[in-house]
């Protein structure tokens, strides 16, 4: 991937899901959307508005543990202007999971009193859950449902078919694989994706990608650079004639590398395997709570 790159990433079971997606949607009665916090906007599929249509639907920003606080409170505002029902949450850890379930009750409430007068009693409330891959879906069926349902990995593309798991309260959850676009015509929203891992590493240039994170982190998170991998950053050069683009990132890349004694033979510091730790130390939230995109 580099600096001109244009991400293209579109493998034939992403283009079956939509298929099953659209031809699944007359069998539930609302549809759960997870986005990733860090990202609130590059991790919500621009085809998910003309995909869902009209259906009721709840926004969750999971992986709230690991995003900026502040700055979710700022999404979660941004959304309750638009009048889209949105909550933090963190699958993993369980958090504000009983907000969600009251965000439901609420969302779902008029219709459940409309199937009662028509005497459908227990009739159960079917959802369908959505998101592009590594959000937590699977993490969000195995909390809703007590249980491991739904297959975990902290790697895109792990749910392949849509699977039903049913709730001990009466409800339904569908479950599809997770869904990317075409191509990321903005390149920073490309960036931001493959940056939390939601497009494979195996198609990215994990060099180049590390850099660019650490610009980003020494622009907005310089404390926590500086906090985990003990390295000076105020002494680079300010002037972007001297040190500019990803020449920057390259700077900060090498710096933790060596720190770190990530050396090979004549003492070359190995800048793959730093460029590897700083986006593995990111996907794991040791660099901190930190968010990459604020609303507009």
């Amino acid at each position: 991937m580099s600096e001109n790159t244009q991400v293209q990433w579109f493998p034939g079971h992403m283009a079956k899901t939509r298929r099953i997606m659209q031809s699944n949607l007359k069998l539930v009665d609302a549809v759960v959307e997870i986005t990733d916090a860090r990202i609130p906007y590059s991790s919500r599929n621009p085809e998910m508005d003309r995909l869902v249509g009209a259906k009721p639907r709840i926004l969750l920003l999971n992986k709230s543990d690991s995003a900026d606080e502040a700055v979710t409170s700022q999404w979660i505002d941004f959304y309750k202007k638009q009048g889209v029902i949105s909550v933090a949450t963190d699958c993993r850890s369980g958090k504000n999971i009983n907000k969600f379930k009251s965000a439901l009750s609420e969302l779902m409430k008029d219709q459940v009193r409309i199937w009662n007068e028509k005497g459908m009693h227990g009739r159960p409330v079917r959802l369908m859950i959505v998101g592009i891959p590594n959000v937590g879906k699977s993490s969000l069926i195995n909390r809703l449902a007590g249980s491991k349902r739904a297959k975990v990995e902290d790697r895109p593309g792990v749910t392949r078919g849509k699977q039903w798991v049913t709730l001990d309260d009466n409800t339904e959850l569908l479950d599809m694989p997770g869904v990317l676009w075409p191509k990321f015509e903005d390149k920073d929203v490309g960036e931001r994706l493959a940056f939390t891992g939601a497009v494979k590493d195996t198609v990215l240039d994990t060099e180049y990608l590390a850099c660019r994170f650490l610009e980003i982190m020494e622009k907005e998170y310089p404390d926590n650079l500086i906090t985990r991998y003990g390295i000076s950053i105020e002494d680079l050069p300010k002037n972007e004639d001297q040190l500019s683009g990803c020449v920057r990132g390259f700077e900060l890349l090498e710096r933790i590398g060596k720190k770190r004694g990530f050396l090979i033979s004549g003492g070359e510091i190995n800048t793959q395997r730093a460029a590897d730790t700083v986006l593995d130390e990111f996907r794991a939230g040791k660099l901190g709570r930190i968010s990459l995109e604020k609303p507009i």
